[in-house]
């Protein structure tokens, strides 16, 4: 699993392992970027206006116990992995948990202390997916809230068993909420699915540490997914676009002709982060910076199969 790093590189890549246990790769992680996880921590308005004031009341206590509980009997390794990169970073343990919960732990905040506070938007990304006889790529733009911005970095981590992984990380957070392969060949980018209400199971397995194991797959299940005002907005738009060549399809994700739901978020609360292109054929994952109408790269990585 080779990179290539072009001259516009903003993303730090950090390589780490083979590691004694999940522990220590979390700790070294945590050590490396300390500064920012702690800066994200300082500034994340969901972290700092809604799940820290909302862990300090008695209601927050049986979820949060309940998910600590499941996450870490089920993975206990990436369990194991957090609370290194939060001793690494030398943060209290509490806010990461927050921050790899969150979607978890929002549902069960008042609506009203929500709407009073940051916005917490769930229209996050946009993919494009396209098997043909010229192509076989997935496309993919990694929005978040804003807070997010500067706060991210690369982790290239290497297990003791020979499998390793490449993952876009956010700071505080288990590698990878975003996107990232394996040397199984395995590659994968992720959306943002909030469950509806009825569906909502307080302390089930959190969706951090899903992705997490998805890193160390084979294989991967088909995903469910839901249709909302503003992926139909941008699936819409996207219908009109040409969409015949990788150019094309970078052309489409850097669109923001639609003011309201862009498909190439700049704020004010969601922003994209980066772009990232996965070429099956090629056996390539390149991320652009920017808008990927540009076509700056900052990384091309090199995907090995194994045998």
């Amino acid at each position: 699993m080779g990179s290539t790093t072009m001259e516009r590189n903003t993303q730090e890549m950090f390589e780490v392992g083979p590691c004694e246990n999940g522990y220590q790769m979390g700790f070294l992680i945590g050590k490396r970027f300390s500064h920012q996880i702690k800066s994200r921590l300082a500034t994340d308005l969901i972290l700092q206006q809604q799940l820290l004031p909302y862990s300090q009341t008695i209601q927050s206590q049986p979820l949060i116990t309940s998910l600590c509980n499941t996450n870490r009997k089920k993975f206990r390794r990436y369990w194991d992995e957090l609370v290194g990169t939060a001793e690494g970073s030398g943060v209290p343990i509490l806010h990461p948990i927050l921050l790899n919960f969150r979607k978890e732990i929002l549902p069960f905040i008042s609506k009203t202390q929500i709407e009073l506070n940051a916005d917490t938007s769930e229209d996050d990304c946009s993919d494009i997916l396209v098997v043909n006889d010229s192509l076989a790529i997935a496309a993919h733009n990694e929005d978040a809230n804003v807070s997010l911005v500067g706060h991210t970095y690369l982790i290239e981590g290497k297990l003791s068993n020979g499998l390793s992984f490449t993952a876009y990380t956010y700071a505080g957070e288990l590698p990878s909420c975003a996107f990232g392969f394996n040397n199984s060949g395995v590659a994968f980018t992720l959306n943002s699915v909030p469950p509806t209400e009825d569906e909502i199971v307080a302390g089930s397995i959190g969706r951090n540490f899903i992705s997490r194991d998805l890193l160390e797959a084979t294989d991967i299940d088909d995903a469910l997914r839901v249709q909302d005002k503003n992926s139909t907005s941008r699936q819409r738009r996207a219908a009109e676009l040409p969409k015949r060549s990788k150019t094309d399809f970078l052309q489409l994700l850097g669109d923001g002709k639609d003011p309201k739901y862009p498909i190439y978020m700049r704020g004010p609360t969601l922003h994209t982060l980066c772009t990232t292109m996965i070429d099956v054929d090629e056996q390539t994952l390149t991320i652009f910076e920017g808008n990927p109408k540009e076509e700056l790269t900052s990384h091309v990585f090199q995907m090995s199969t194994q045998e």
